[in-house]
């Protein structure tokens, strides 16, 4: 009997700026998405969108959701529309924004990959989106299990 978990049903709508195309492996994105679904699996299909962006739009969303006047790495817009949608209809998690600037200096800062650094920011945000969070120590811990555990399982592919 295996214990391999289902892939999650996962609709991604992705969206990288201009500036960006090419620079990542968009199939690796998509994996990062489905190991973070992997560690908390929603019931049934859902859809998320993922864009990857630069630091003026970051910086924008920052500021306007957030009051924060600089950019950021990550941002996660969670949406729980189940009330209104079609039955069959995939459940809409939300939105997460990457700045690929702030990746790409993260990864030097790390001494790791850009590829590596949004990995990790996509399984941030999509654990975000799953209704994590980082404001007390209990709930870091438990979201930075999580996160390692779906590094991990990207690590394994």
């Amino acid at each position: 009997m295996s214990t391999e978990m289902p892939e999650p049903e996962v609709q991604l709508e992705l969206q990288v700026a201009d500036e960006y195309v090419g620079r990542l492996d968009e199939s690796r994105l998509r994996a990062a998405v489905v190991a973070a679904l992997r560690q908390a699996p929603p019931e049934g299909a859902v859809e998320l969108s993922l864009v990857v962006t630069g630091d003026e739009q970051m910086r924008t969303l920052n500021r306007t959701y957030r009051g924060i006047d600089a950019p950021t790495d990550v941002l996660s817009f969670a949406t729980d529309e189940g009330f209104f949608a079609e039955p069959d209809a995939p459940l809409y998690l939300g939105d997460i924004l990457i700045s690929y600037p702030r990746a790409i200096e993260q990864a030097t800062e790390y001494g790791h990959s850009a590829q590596a650094e949004v990995d990790l920011l996509v399984i941030h945000g999509v654990l975000h989106l799953l209704g994590y969070d980082h404001a007390t120590e209990e709930e870091e811990r438990q979201m930075w299990e999580l996160q390692e555990r779906a590094l991990q399982e990207l690590a394994s592919l």
